[in-house]
């Protein structure tokens, strides 16, 4: 290692690396940004219709109806401001993000918007539908054969095109302004304002990055609210092994079949400390929750949603068991059109071993008495 030689001549040293063309770049990337968020408003919080006496309001915030219809439309807003903002973001250099679909449609979309490449790194076996959108943005898709192998290429690209890996893993968590900024918990509380248990006893989300439940566990800390926070896992993902035993090094050896959701690490953007509760969820009955969901309110959900509404529904049942009133609220991450090929085909469910009727059975009779079948 070398030492720069000092020199001791009493003057200033004084380096300005200003950059004027690309400063007025950055204002007009920010803008740009920011004002999409001006034109999307906020989403609507959607009631789930339950018996009148049980006293339990259950709601969906709806993030499918954001420009690019997910949830991971703010989180890809906060990540290019976050970018931008700390210089790391440059005009005509590529982003570049580990995806498994929506988070990259999003970019996609943000990335278009300021006139920059955009490549997302995503497992071979990621939905046609959510491809098609990724490409219909302007961006690209590189495919990994092992989930695992996503962060590594997505750096090894960012590193031989000069592009910034964007690491949605990483940063999710500390680009989204928790205490407020119109962040996806200040929006659900403004929304309950009215309704008649305008504090949640529980909110539930699901984990990809983990951003999403940090953000919301953060917030109602902060405002000092005494709603619970519970984080619903899928299978084939090991959030739930590393919060129960508190190993932050537990891997799973296969990806989630619940796109954008599950991890085969305990990713850096989660934060356990923030959350009271955990469910594992399998893949069957989270399948069976947004297939009762579109009989119930006619609306197509993606597997997340089912994931996150099953331990809704579970903590409802609990609440009637002990006679509670009170308002849940979960995500509806996504719309069920991108997953037509999967979660709505019989022939996938057979394909993967998912067996949807015993589930789908519970639902109907916690519906119907209130009651969660052994």
């Amino acid at each position: 290692m070398s030492t720069t030689p000092q020199t001791r001549t009493g003057a200033t040293q004084d380096v300005d690396r200003t950059d004027v063309a690309y400063r007025a770049w950055l204002k007009d990337a920010v803008r740009k940004v920011q004002a999409d968020a001006n034109r999307s408003a906020d989403t609507h919080l959607l009631r789930f219709p339950l018996p009148e006496d049980w006293g339990i309001d259950l709601y969906l915030k709806d993030e499918s109806t954001h420009p690019t219809g997910s949830l991971k439309h703010r989180l890809a807003r906060s990540l290019f401001l976050y970018g931008l903002c700390n210089g790391w973001i440059r005009p005509g250099r590529p982003v570049i993000e580990a995806s498994s679909g929506s988070t990259a449609v999003s970019e996609a979309y943000f990335a278009k918007l300021i006139g920059v490449p955009f490549i997302a790194v995503m497992p071979r076996t990621t939905s046609a539908e959510k491809c098609r959108l990724i490409e219909f943005h302007g961006g690209r898709c590189h495919f990994v054969d092992e989930p695992r192998k996503m962060y590594e290429e997505s750096a090894r690209l960012a590193m031989q095109t000069g592009g910034h890996y964007m690491d949605q893993f990483t940063y999710a968590e500390r680009a989204t302004d928790w205490r407020g900024n119109n962040n996806i918990a200040e929006s659900i509380f403004r929304q309950l304002e009215l309704e008649r248990f305008p504090e949640p006893t529980w909110i539930v989300a699901t984990a990809g990055t983990g951003g999403t439940s940090a953000t919301i566990a953060r917030y109602v800390h902060y405002m000092q609210y005494d709603t619970r926070i519970c984080v619903a896992d899928p299978d084939n993902s090991c959030f739930f092994e590393g919060w129960t035993t508190g190993d932050p090094e537990v891997t799973c050896d296969c990806g989630s079949r619940i796109e954008g959701i599950g991890r085969p690490r305990m990713e850096p953007s989660f934060v356990p400390g923030a959350i009271d509760r955990m469910m594992k969820v399998p893949d069957a009955a989270a399948v069976a929750a947004v297939r009762s969901l579109e009989r119930v309110i006619g609306r197509k959900a993606g597997g997340s949603t089912g994931t996150g509404l099953w331990s809704a529904l579970k903590i409802v049942s609990e609440l009637v068991a002990e006679g509670r009133s009170g308002s849940v609220v979960t995500l509806l991450c996504d719309p069920g059109d991108r997953y037509l090929d999967k979660y709505y085909s019989d022939s996938w469910l057979e394909e993967q071993g998912l067996d949807i009727e015993p589930y789908s059975a519970a639902i109907d009779a916690l519906l119907a008495t209130g009651a969660w079948p052994v």
